[in-house]
């Protein structure tokens, strides 16, 4: 079954850094999108950033673009979310996930915490 599983979460200062890092499992990794979403407290969730299968190409939320590097690594099966000058509106919890189009259903990871407060 398909498993996806976040890690790197942790709490940090405005203008800090972050690396989260999200462990795939149960599907053929190389031939899917990947994508992280974050949702804060309150509000609905959105979706932060996207790779395609090779990685050759990314898309970024304009929130984020210029601060966060979406990447993968197709023969470890991982997707990195790098985040840089972390801001408190960065805060939320977030998501690794990717979306089946045989199954029509989205996968999602468990979540990491983020905060970014001084």
């Amino acid at each position: 079954q398909v498993q996806l599983v976040e890690s790197g979460g942790d709490l940090v200062q405005p203008g800090g850094s972050l690396r989260l890092s999200c462990a795939a499992s149960g599907f053929t990794f190389g031939a899917y999108t990947m994508s992280w979403y974050r949702q804060a407290p309150g509000k609905e969730r959105e979706l932060v950033a996207v790779i395609s299968s090779t990685g050759g190409s990314t898309n970024y939320a304009d929130s984020v673009k210029g601060r966060f590097t979406i990447s993968r690594d197709n023969t470890k099966n991982m997707v990195v979310l790098q985040m840089i000058s972390l801001k408190p509106e960065d805060t939320a919890v977030y998501y690794c996930s990717t979306f089946s189009a045989l199954m029509r259903q989205r996968y999602w990871g468990q979540g990491t915490q983020v905060t970014v407060s001084s």
